[in-house]
């Protein structure tokens, strides 16, 4: 099948969210995307389309895993929804209570709601981090604890691009006794038989679709660099590519992706991380992942507004770890829930129509596909 050709299903009166998706991709035979919806615990639409890998001109398939960026947040805060549920956790609690050493410099008082709403204090590094910490999430957590926060914590807040990772692998694994990876997969994503893992094994890392980036991409990047602080915490003081991608190095080196960042080293399916969402609000495949009652809890706003470093509007607003709906993240109804990942990555929830849906792509792209896949799904469920 052409790599121009949409692949896969979708029901009646659907067709029109298949052709906005479509047009995300405008050359197919460079690169790939795939959608995944589902309604009330079903999925409605799984499609795909384009390519793989342009290197070796790979097609994307049903099964083709993708670099999910931040997206990873938003697993992450269902996992520690799901601890929560599991009273080894709450969102109110102390980080120092489960790990005393984070309590260091003033920071005894940060909460695991103020690590995931981006209160911390510990969004870029004040040392440089080399590889060898970059892929020790030990290590690189006990540094973030040590640390002298870049401000007072919980006053306000600015985006922990990657720092958020190894804090929470670190509160999870001091709550749970194992790391957040095989977390994830005992309690999230094997229940659903959802293709989502931070633990890629030597078939996921061959197979995941690799990431490209253009012009558009890089110069965004280097925009959106108000504030050294801000860039320090993409870059951790040169280890990464500040457009987080960069030939084989970033988010395309297969040392950096086994680590399984929590932050942004998740790799998934469209269909597998939109059965996620789904289980979030409905129940899916016989399994409901949280409570209504921790659903609420999960998307109270924690965080919006400017950060506390330089930044220009729209601003993003936070729950627990979860993008809420937003000029940066538009959503189906006001109590849409989600997150985003770089280059065009989306995951959403909404309780009130029962939908949940995921987005994933490998070309680096500003423009974010959500203004014209929403859109489309809103016509959907009007009618």
């Amino acid at each position: 099948m052409s790599a121009s050709v949409v692949s896969g299903h979708a029901e009646d009166g659907w067709g029109g969210v298949v052709d906005a998706f479509r047009a995300t991709v405008p050359d197919p035979r460079e690169s790939g995307a795939a959608l995944s919806v589902w309604s009330d615990g079903r999925e409605v639409v799984d499609v795909r389309v384009g390519t793989a890998d342009a290197r070796s001109g790979r097609p994307w398939r049903e099964d083709t895993p993708a670099v999910v960026f931040s997206v990873s947040k938003g697993l992450a805060a269902l996992v520690v929804g799901a601890l929560v549920e599991d009273g080894l956790l709450a969102f109110d609690q102390p980080v120092a209570e489960v790990w005393p050493d984070f309590a260091a410099h003033g920071k005894s008082a940060v909460t695991i709601g103020d690590v995931l709403a981006h209160r911390a204090g510990v969004s870029a590094p004040r040392e440089n981090v080399d590889r060898r910490t970059l892929l020790d999430l030990r290590e690189w957590a006990r540094r973030i604890a040590a640390q002298e926060p870049l401000w007072s914590p919980g006053d306000a807040h600015a985006y922990h691009t990657l720092s958020m990772g190894p804090i929470v692998d670190a509160i999870v694994r001091r709550a749970s006794g194992r790391p957040f990876a095989e977390v994830f997969a005992e309690r999230v994503a094997s229940p659903l038989a959802a293709d989502v893992t931070f633990a890629p094994d030597a078939r996921v890392l061959d197979e995941v679709a690799h990431i490209t980036t253009g012009d558009a991409w890089v110069e965004a990047s280097e925009a959106r660099a108000e504030d050294p602080w801000i860039t320090r915490g993409a870059t951790l003081g040169g280890v990464m590519p500040r457009a987080l991608v960069a030939g084989g190095d970033g988010f395309n080196d297969r040392d950096l992706l086994a680590t399984g960042l929590p932050s942004a080293g998740g790799i998934g399916t469209a269909s597998g991380l939109a059965r996620i969402w789904s289980s979030a609000i409905v129940e899916t495949r016989g399994r409901r992942l949280l409570a209504p009652s921790t659903v609420v809890d999960l998307t109270r706003v924690r965080s919006e507004g400017p950060f506390v470093f330089a930044t220009e509007p729209p601003h993003p607003r936070w729950g627990a770890g979860v993008n809420l709906v937003s000029e940066t993240f538009p959503g189906l109804s006001p109590s849409s829930f989600g997150h985003g990942g770089a280059g065009g990555q989306m995951t959403l929830a909404d309780p009130g129509t029962g939908i949940a849906y995921a987005y994933v792509r490998n070309h680096m792209d500003p423009a974010p596909p959500a203004d014209v896949i929403v859109p489309a799904m809103i016509r959907v469920t009007n009618t």
